[in-house]
């Protein structure tokens, strides 16, 4: 078995493009086909993002025929835990990579680029200068706030206020400080522990639905944030834990899609107004609603996220046929 990939890096944060050594997927909507690579190939992701050739944080993306009018090209996401339905670091990495590799002819000084994705159609604009791609931005799907001033008991922290939001994938969204954490002065260990707690909290006793696909009813994750949703120009940090406790080392461009959606609704932000969003690596992200949109009944914006997409490497893999370990495995 030999599987060929180009790894790039958004804000930091891995992308493990598959450009070889997959076999054929049946044609369909994009959420079939997701559904077909979890239930019939789930071994490659493994292979792919799990040790000895990946890690615990390790991202992937998988180019499939898209289905959709008008796109140009289609990504499953791959992750620790199995398949997403949105990615902006991912989208950002993909929009240059799309130029570089030929799959949509290069304009300047904005090239466009349609990426199905299987929350929908997300639009990415990538800069062009001197037949060099830069820097990417992208209109995602409708988001939306879900759920405003919620509360929850969890132990050890006792009530936790939270908001619910959808930009692409569905976030719990709370302040650090309800945790005893501050940026720059807490463990990120201990980040991680109150994310997922809140998020394990939540997928057992806090039923979602989404007006589009009930596979797009479930969270993703949480969103830990300095608290600085208000109105302002000032930098606005998040960390954003993931999948099965997976971190972003990028402000999280689904995130950032959320958090804007949820600012928006509670009249934190305005039409047009730029926030920088901070990740706890120190990355940033452009973020500002461009319009308002509807989602079913939901009253929702359209995001335009912008950041920066870096090659890291290209690899060539193989399995062995009597390696046990090789096949993948993780140990956290």
């Amino acid at each position: 078995m030999t599987l060929t990939v180009i790894d790039m890096h958004t804000g930091g944060e891995p992308l493990r493009i598959v450009t070889g050594g997959y076999p054929g997927i049946p044609k369909g909507t994009i959420l079939e086909k997701r559904a077909y690579v979890r239930d019939h190939l789930d071994h490659l992701r493994k292979i792919l993002m799990f040790e000895p050739r990946g890690h615990y944080d390790m991202y992937g993306a998988l180019l499939v025929e898209p289905d959709l009018p008008g796109a140009d090209l289609a990504v499953l996401f791959m992750h620790n835990e199995g398949y997403s339905t949105m990615c902006g670091h991912a989208i950002v990495a993909l929009g240059r990579y799309a130029i570089d590799e030929g799959l949509v002819a290069k304009q300047e000084p904005v090239t466009t680029v349609n990426i199905e994705a299987p929350c929908g159609l997300v639009v990415a604009s990538v800069e062009v200068r001197d037949g060099k791609a830069g820097a990417v931005s992208f209109e995602s799907v409708p988001a939306f706030l879900f759920a405003g001033g919620q509360a929850i008991e969890l132990a050890g922290h006792g009530t936790i206020g939270f908001d619910v939001a959808y930009g692409g994938a569905f976030y719990a969204l709370a302040d650090c400080h309800q945790f005893g954490l501050e940026f720059g002065r807490s463990r990120m260990r201990d980040f991680v522990d109150a994310a997922t707690g809140l998020t394990d909290r939540l997928k057992a006793e806090f039923p979602l639905s989404h007006p589009d696909h009930g596979d797009l009813a479930f969270l993703y994750g949480t969103i830990l944030t300095d608290g600085r949703d208000t109105f302002s120009g000032e930098v606005t940090k998040n960390i954003c834990v993931f999948a099965e406790a997976e971190v972003d080392r990028s402000p999280t461009g689904s995130g950032v899609t959320a958090r804007l959606a949820a600012m928006h609704a509670k009249g934190e932000i305005a039409i047009g107004q730029t926030r920088t969003f901070e990740s706890i690596a120190g990355s940033r992200f452009s973020g500002a609603v461009a319009r308002t949109a509807k989602a079913g009944r939901h009253e929702a914006i359209i995001a335009r996220v912008g950041g920066r997409a870096y090659y890291s490497g290209r690899a060539e893999f193989i399995v062995e046929a009597d390696d046990e370990l090789g096949r993948g495995f993780l140990l956290r």
